[in-house]
């Protein structure tokens, strides 16, 4: 059955290849369409290509051939400066480490995509990172450091920063992958209630097979490949 969901994000025959003496593929001829209120997960070994494929697929790496589009629109052609932008209006980040900045706090830290895209004033800013930091239980700590935070505190603050644009597509790298069992089902249910609850795309790389058979679909990868591309779990 044809599914008539939107495609946000398009890989078309995409290879990606590290040049040099001996030059790398990390994937090969990769097509694979996500839709809108998908929650994706992308599986495979080690040294399949999985966080590969996601840096392509979010615009922070190139293919060597093959394009990548987001709402239909090829991302190839466009001057870094747009596609800086397409990044920064369409698509949120969240990393196995949060990388928040240890000089801002929480509040600081989730501001920051709202600032590079300078659509919204200071108080609005303000006013939408307190926001999603409260929806995610972190109301008491905006203004802490991300040293003064758990683990898994720092994690959601990272999950908030992603939304901070309101953006329809989060792309997460091992996003439990350096948390505690009860952080990581924290932060794996936040990821699925944005499906489910605000109409969000997550694609997210995870070695951890029972939170991919929890999700709506898994693309396992095999040698730079895409070995399988299943619908499973809740979807």
């Amino acid at each position: 059955m044809t599914d008539a969901r939107t495609v946000l994000i398009e890989a078309r025959d995409v290879t990606r290849i590290l040049p040099g003496i001996v030059p790398v593929t990390l994937v090969h001829d990769i097509d694979l369409a996500v839709r809108e209120k998908e929650f994706v997960a992308i599986t495979g070994p080690s040294g399949s290509g999985k966080s590969s494929l996601l840096y392509l697929l979010g615009l922070l790496d190139m293919p060597t051939s093959g394009e990548v589009l987001i709402r239909g629109q090829t991302t190839v052609s466009m001057a870094e400066s747009e596609r800086a932008r397409t990044r920064l209006a369409e698509l949120g980040f969240v990393f196995q480490f949060h990388f928040l900045l240890p000089e801002f706090s929480a509040l600081g830290n989730v501001m920051l995509p709202m600032r590079a895209l300078r659509s919204l004033s200071q108080t609005q800013m303000q006013e939408r990172a307190a926001e999603l930091l409260a929806s995610f239980g972190l109301a008491d700590h905006m203004h802490k450091r991300p040293d003064q935070m758990s683990g898994g505190q720092r994690q959601r603050v990272a999950v908030a920063r992603a939304l901070a644009n309101d953006p329809p597509v989060v792309l997460a790298d091992e996003p439990t992958g350096s948390l505690d069992s009860v952080s990581s089902e924290q932060v794996f249910q936040i990821l699925r209630d944005l499906v489910d609850k605000h109409g969000k795309t997550v694609v997210a790389v995870t070695h951890d097979l029972e939170l991919a058979a929890r999700m709506d679909r898994r693309v396992h990868l095999v040698d730079g490949g895409i070995a399988q591309d299943q619908r499973v779990g809740a979807g």
